[in-house]
């Protein structure tokens, strides 16, 4: 029996190589996020009956190897691994639906966050390992924060489209915007004295990924929130309280009067 040259190298372990150009674009992903998510919420239970396009998504990423990711500019790497991410986690939620909680995903005594469900440069990693062993110490961005969706009510929205490297600063600032707008996760009262600041505990949980210095924290946070808001902290003092974090999936709610 004849095998071909690439089911060879499968049964060998060796590494295969794409016949075309990875995508960009990530449009496949775009295809599913049109498809499955309302202002930032998921409708999971079509996800779930229909999984291919994201699945297939999944496979194209991991097909990509390091040579060829390292060929990339910065904004392109960083769009890739945000766009992992999340679509990774969309794919370990559907895995497990119907729960209703990104944390009952791993059992009594594992972490969700733990599990190697992601593919990448032709290794199992886990999504911890994606955004704490790569995205955070290798790109410094704090921006990352507004990008990266755990599935929980409390997580920024999830974008309706891809993260894409030529638009990934312009994307990753209204991604700021949108979050830092959410009045249930980041607010001001503007008639404390001083200013109560309450933000998520996403600013709490990598604060050394934002600026530490209240005046420079206020100066970044002002560039996101609401003008009102932003104009009342900038200069001014202030003090931060935490807002309570809802771990309920990021699920789009089924409209009245269906089940």
């Amino acid at each position: 029996m004849k095998l071909s040259f690439c089911w060879l190298l499968i049964l060998l372990g060796l590494p295969t190589f794409r016949m075309v150009a990875f995508d960009a674009d990530h449009s496949r992903y775009g295809r599913v996020l049109a498809a499955h998510v309302v202002n930032g919420s998921v409708d999971y239970a079509a996800l779930k009956a229909a999984p291919v396009e994201l699945t297939t998504y999944l496979t194209e990423l991991g097909a990509v190897g390091e040579p060829e990711f390292n060929g990339w500019d910065r904004p392109a790497q960083m769009a890739f691994l945000i766009n992992l991410y999340n679509a990774a986690t969309l794919k370990l939620i559907v895995d497990h639906y119907p729960v209703g909680s990104i944390r009952r995903i791993g059992g009594w005594f594992g972490s969700p966050w733990d599990i190697q469900c992601v593919r990448l440069f032709g290794h199992d990693v886990s999504l911890n390992h994606l955004e704490h062993g790569i995205l955070r110490p290798r790109y410094k961005e704090p921006r990352i924060h507004f990008a990266l969706v755990c599935a929980a009510r409390s997580c920024p929205p999830l974008r309706g489209e891809p993260f894409v490297g030529d638009r990934l600063d312009e994307q990753l600032e209204d991604q700021g915007k949108r979050f830092l707008s959410q009045a249930d996760k980041n607010r001001v009262d503007v008639k404390t004295t001083p200013l109560t600041v309450e933000l998520s505990p996403i600013f709490d949980w990598y604060r050394t990924d934002f600026p530490t210095e209240p005046a420079r924290l206020a100066e970044f946070l002002s560039r996101y929130l609401p003008k009102n808001a932003g104009d009342a902290l900038r200069g001014g003092t202030y003090r931060v309280r935490y807002t309570a974090y809802d771990w309920l999936l990021n699920r789009l709610e089924p409209k009245s009067g269906k089940p």
